[in-house]
């Protein structure tokens, strides 16, 4: 497993405990943190984003296994937010799907990984620096918008560390690994039409309000 704990940006105009963690880095508003404390059943001080999170679960009238799925590159966050986001959600008692082992072994993305995303009521992605590097992580988002447009599931971006216009328009490390993943394909003879859908994908996603 490749990196470790994160160490968390100083705030501006504020100064954050190590126990308090940004949900939007790219947000200077910084009072969007987790709980301070495990005990409370609430996921941020903000009391919209809490309601609006509460009513998503409360609200859906299909059967779901998991409350959120949660999208992540491993090497940037799993042993950081990603890990603290899904603690905090255990916590407060919402069933979240965290995969355990790290992807991209392979071309395919899992079955289970699939079936999970489709038995979640709200996927919650973390765009990393290296999010797009990873075609695993790019067909979990392609299966993540599917669901959002035929099921009506809830997507949630989280932008860690990132600019949320590289997302959407495909600049620096996200730019540099979609030509990346474009130029494996070609080569190897793989499906090219694949770079299109995950651009295409991406944009659409990063746009979710």
């Amino acid at each position: 497993m490749e990196g470790g704990p994160c160490k968390l940006p100083q705030a501006r105009n504020c100064s954050l405990l190590p126990h308090q963690i940004p949900w939007d880095f790219g947000d200077p508003d910084r009072s969007k943190v987790l709980p301070t404390s495990p005990n409370k059943r609430m996921l941020w001080k903000d009391k919209k984003i809490r309601q609006g999170f509460q009513g998503a679960i409360g609200e859906s009238s299909h059967t779901y296994r998991y409350d959120v799925f949660l999208s992540f590159r491993g090497k940037d966050t799993r042993n950081g937010f990603t890990s603290y986001l899904h603690e905090e959600l255990k916590q407060s008692g919402i069933a979240a799907f965290m995969d355990e082992e790290e992807l991209g072994k392979g071309e395919e993305i899992a079955p289970p990984i699939l079936r999970a995303i489709g038995e979640s009521r709200i996927s919650i992605v973390v765009f990393s620096k290296n999010y797009a590097s990873s075609s695993w992580c790019l067909d979990e988002l392609v299966r993540i918008v599917e669901c959002r447009d035929t099921m009506g599931q809830i997507v949630w971006p989280v932008f860690y560390k990132v600019d949320p216009s590289d997302v959407r328009r495909h600049r620096g490390r996200y730019g540099e690994a979609l030509i990346h993943h474009e130029e494996r394909l070609k080569s190897n003879g793989g499906d090219s039409e694949k770079v299109k859908r995950w651009r295409k994908t991406l944009t659409k996603a990063a746009n979710v309000s």
